[in-house]
């Protein structure tokens, strides 16, 4: 029983850290652009090498 006085509160701040670093990648913007890797996987690099040669 006494674990709980160690495991709650470690357990909260493991909650409320990983809260904040969602909300840091949210307000960073790095969700914003959902199309474009999807459409860079579709670029083929060596095709636009070969052209530009």
């Amino acid at each position: 029983m006494n674990i709980l006085i160690i495991l709650i509160p470690v357990s909260l701040s493991l909650g409320i850290l990983s809260l904040l670093a969602f909300l840091w990648t949210v307000v960073s913007s790095q969700y914003d652009d959902f199309d474009g890797a999807a459409e860079r996987m579709l670029i083929d690099k060596d095709l636009k090498e070969y052209k530009n040669s």
